[in-house]
């Protein structure tokens, strides 16, 4: 048999194999429309901050500058692990009408990602009970960074195997308290693991499908760490998809560095592209420095933003 003859015939057994095979679409995301994956009509821009950035003398003066300039979000601190300082909190949201995002907590020193079990104890209680605080008070997660350069010893592979065996547990007990564990990607200069929102919405799902409740973890975009590590903003959001909850707004690495949005090149239109392409409607919440009078520079930027948003058309 010739080559020719021999390929033709290879051709017509597969065509006849493939007739007895039942081929059956896999639908991987029951929101979808069936037309189109652009959700921008459902999207919108809360703008939100953490309280440090705002100035006042008291967390009361700085709720009731944040909701004269048009702030809406609040985020948090580790002190929500204590409970009455969560019902604090929770009330004065109550009475000024701002909403809560999300509970700002870092790594505890890596201490979840040890083999220490004493260590990975306090870590895993802490984490806990700042769940639980993010529960009384309405947020949307508990950021949560498995480890800064040098506070662990494990590879990625290793971190990647302790956060599907030991997270699972976190995920239902974050679903519990009515919130999520919310990773947050960091640039190469603070973390060598999980530095793409990919990663930690991968992370995320896999974690999820191995709990009970399968929706305690969830994933953000820190735009500051995003500049370094993406190689495109938009596509970055929208590979987070629906496990984003949260978004961290701070200029990138041009001079000076990480300082509110509008006091350096900075850009955020890309990026607001992919949260508007995904319908996102979560808080976006100012995480950075502030030069010059706060008092002038944060209307300014909220102003900044906002225009930034509008220029932001798919």
């Amino acid at each position: 048999m010739k080559r020719r003859e021999f390929l033709a015939a290879g051709a017509a057994a597969a065509a006849v194999a493939m007739t007895n095979i039942e081929l059956k679409a896999e639908v991987t995301d029951s929101t979808w429309d069936g037309k189109s994956a652009n959700q921008t009509a459902k999207a919108r821009l809360c703008l939100g901050s953490q309280l440090g950035i705002i100035p006042g003398n008291s967390v009361e003066e700085k709720f009731a500058k944040m909701k004269a300039w048009g702030i809406e979000a609040v985020e948090f601190g580790r002190d929500v692990e204590d409970p009455e300082r969560a019902k604090y909190y929770k009330k004065l949201l109550d009475d000024t009408g701002l909403i809560p995002s999300a509970v700002c907590w870092g790594s505890h020193g890596g201490d979840l990602m040890s083999f220490d079990k004493d260590r990975k104890q306090r870590g895993t209680d802490a984490l806990k009970r700042a769940l639980e605080g993010a529960g009384i008070i309405g947020c949307t997660g508990v950021i949560y960074v498995p480890a800064f350069n040098g506070q662990s010893p494990l590879t990625n592979q290793e971190m990647r195997k302790m956060l599907l065996d030991d997270f699972p547990a976190l995920a239902d007990f974050a679903a519990d308290c009515g919130t999520h564990v919310t990773f947050e990607p960091l640039n190469r200069g603070e973390a060598y693991f999980l530095r793409q929102v990919a990663d930690g919405a991968a992370i995320a799902r896999d974690i999820n499908e191995r709990s009970e409740k399968k929706c305690g973890m969830s994933v953000m975009g820190d735009f500051y760490h995003m500049s370094i590590e993406e190689t495109d903003m938009m596509g970055a959001f929208i590979s987070g998809g629906k496990l984003l909850t949260h978004v961290h707004l701070a200029g990138g690495v041009s001079d000076p560095r990480r300082t509110i949005p509008g006091q350096n090149k900075s850009r955020f239109v890309e990026g607001f592209r992919g949260l508007k392409y995904i319908g996102y409607t979560g808080p976006c919440s100012f995480e950075c420095g502030v030069r010059g009078d706060r008092e002038v520079e944060i209307p300014k930027a909220l102003e900044f933003l906002k225009k930034e948003y509008e220029l932001a058309v798919i």
